[in-house]
């Protein structure tokens, strides 16, 4: 029989990642996400303001732009997210930074709201074993981190019902 390793890493963020994540710098009222025509947005500051006009200033560079145009940034205890539904702030840039930085840590199911977004990783993770059915049999959703199995799972019970 084979191994059944720990897919605790595709499926949870450790608390490494978490304290990592918590020193990252952040201002609420300068920190703005801007459109991007390369990486759809990027992180940047807010420099100055004149009028509906902002100075952004972004890896060095300064850029100036519509207030409009500009997405607030979520604070640190938002960053890979279980469910992107408790965002503070939740716009189209911090969806997107979400999935990425979850999908780059090989965590590839998010929920939002009452639904699983899964982002195709092309390659086989080990988060479809017996271990982890047995992970989420009879667990609410809310007590197991994202996975398709937590979503079939409680259709499966409520079927029951």
């Amino acid at each position: 029989m084979a191994e059944d390793p720990d897919p605790s890493q595709y499926l949870i963020v450790s608390l490494e990642m978490k304290r990592k994540d918590q020193t990252k710098p952040y201002d609420g009222k300068k920190m703005v996400w801007v459109p991007d025509d390369k990486e759809c947005y990027l992180l940047g500051n807010i420099v100055s303001t004149k009028g509906d006009m902002v100075t952004v200033e972004i890896k060095g560079e300064e850029r100036t732009m519509k207030k409009d145009l500009l997405q607030q940034v979520n604070p640190p205890k938002f960053e890979k997210t279980e469910d992107m539904a408790n965002l503070t702030y939740l716009n189209d840039a911090s969806v997107l930074h979400n999935l990425r930085e979850r999908y780059i840590n090989n965590m590839i199911y998010t929920y939002s709201g009452l639904f699983c977004v899964v982002i195709n990783p092309y390659k086989r993770f080990p988060i479809y074993t017996n271990r982890v059915v047995q992970m989420y049999r009879g667990r609410r959703r809310t007590e197991v981190p994202p996975h398709l199995f937590a979503i079939s799972d409680g259709a499966y019970t409520e079927m029951l019902t």
